[in-house]
């Protein structure tokens, strides 16, 4: 699908966009791969890493519409990395969030559309469903954007879609490299929010690999969901910092107990398939689609009434061990 495609991933200098491109790069053959970043030193390391020919470092911001015009012309695929994404951090700082996550997927969506992509995929966070945080509500208003972008296409060939996934194993700033810095550290204690805390947790290969699989999948307008593994807070501890002792600090600002992907209030929208989900849009569009049927002829069937895809009802779930055999990799 990607040989001789152009492909932009705004946000590339990230873990995710890393990742990405070192995959694109060993399985595809493209035209071009872009990234789309503000950030001047990460560019810099990562054509470092990764100086074939084909690369392209864009410095610029999704805010600015105007420099993501320059950015997407013959573009082929889009991958909508670039979000603001600390939870504790939108929370004092709400219309920066506002800014970058909102009106910079509009940005996304414009410029798409203007330039005739083909295909766009969003990624979204389980923080995005029933909502408690400004952080969570801008990405839910980010996939309400690009699922309707596909109603405003006309005869346009672009299409929309948005992955939505639980925590990267591993990835800038989350959890795990934070407990394996305090354990580098020698800390006493390790600090856990609340020990009922549970979340889903996805590799970052995983992630990509769902991500490139869903452009393969999508017809326009589906929030794609995988099929992962949740964990609890306290077993990721014991995981990462065994023998060392565990200490109840208290829910941050805007952080929930339990992450869900799939919402109760979407079961009527929701099909099952065998690795992942698919919340249907809420709206009808112009041209009907089965969503029953993915463009890889994969078919999915309706969940039951009141079903909720929840990290502490899953039925799959890491144990430490797992989780320590999966960072090994």
């Amino acid at each position: 699908m990607f040989d001789q495609s152009t492909i932009l991933i705004t946000g590339g200098t990230g873990s995710f966009g890393k990742k990405c491109v070192k995959t694109l790069l060993e399985r595809f053959t493209p035209k071009k791969v872009i990234v789309y970043s503000r950030d001047e030193l990460k560019q810099y390391e990562m054509a470092q890493e990764f100086n074939s020919p084909v690369m392209r470092y864009f410095i610029g911001d999704v805010r600015d519409r105007d420099r993501l015009d320059l950015a997407m012309r013959g573009v082929d695929y889009v991958i909508h990395a670039a979000a603001l994404k600390q939870v504790p951090t939108a929370e004092y700082n709400p219309m920066e969030c506002i800014k970058t996550n909102i009106n910079g997927a509009s940005n996304v969506i414009d410029v798409a559309i203007a330039h005739e992509v083909h295909k766009v995929i969003a990624l979204s966070t389980d923080k995005a469903a029933s909502p408690i945080n400004l952080y969570g509500a801008t990405k839910l208003v980010s996939d309400k954007l690009f699922v309707a972008a596909n109603n405003i296409t006309g005869s346009l060939k672009t299409q929309f879609a948005v992955v939505r996934y639980g925590n990267v194993v591993g990835s800038r700033g989350s959890v795990v490299p934070f407990f394996q810095k305090l354990v580098r550290e020698g800390a006493i204690e390790i600090p856990i929010t609340d020990p009922r805390m549970t979340r889903f947790w996805i590799t970052l290969q995983q992630g990509i690999d769902f991500v490139l699989k869903s452009f393969e999948r999508m017809q326009g307008g589906e929030i794609f969901v995988p099929k992962i593994p949740s964990m609890h807070l306290t077993d990721l501890a014991k995981a990462l910092a065994p023998g060392i002792p565990i200490k109840v600090v208290g829910i941050r600002p805007g952080e929930k107990l339990h992450e869900v992907m799939c919402p109760v209030d979407d079961a009527h929208l929701t099909l099952e398939f065998t690795d992942h989900y698919v919340i249907q849009p809420s709206i009808q569009f112009v041209h009907e689609i089965d969503f029953a049927c993915n463009a890889l002829q994969e078919k999915g069937v309706p969940v039951p009434d009141g079903f909720q895809y929840s990290s502490d009802t899953n039925s799959d779930w890491l144990n430490p061990q797992e989780l320590l055999d999966i960072l090994s990799d």
